[in-house]
């Protein structure tokens, strides 16, 4: 019977090892390699920067939920800074992907302050 290991891998914990008889492949466009990466740093980039900000714009909604013995102003107008700082989450997004920034996607922004005026109005 043939043995289907190669033979590089039949020293055990020797394969990490260089191999000559498989030597490394270069990159053939290292501009477009270079654009590649650019483009996942902007994503990983605009995505934690989002996500942070949302995480606030929660939080500013659970606190106007929460407020029980304050007034109603006070409650619409945590909200109103949630739905600013949504606002905002936008803007970053769309500014670290070099996008123009007023646009109509400013008004998904606005989404919390709905949000939290139907839950603590409601």
């Amino acid at each position: 019977m043939a043995h289907t290991v190669p033979a590089r891998r039949k020293e055990k914990g020797r394969g990490h090892l260089l191999d000559l008889d498989a030597p490394r492949v270069v990159v053939k466009d290292p501009e477009g390699d270079a654009r590649d990466l650019a483009r996942v740093q902007r994503w990983v980039m605009s995505t934690l920067a989002v996500t942070t900000i949302l995480h606030l714009v929660v939080g500013l909604v659970v606190a106007a939920v929460m407020l029980d013995d304050s007034p109603v102003s006070s409650q619409v107008g945590l909200t109103v800074v949630a739905g600013a700082f949504g606002a905002i989450a936008v803007a970053v997004g769309r500014a670290i992907h070099g996008k123009r920034i007023l646009s109509a996607w400013l008004l998904l922004g606005l989404v919390p302050t709905l949000v939290g005026l139907w839950l603590t109005l409601g």
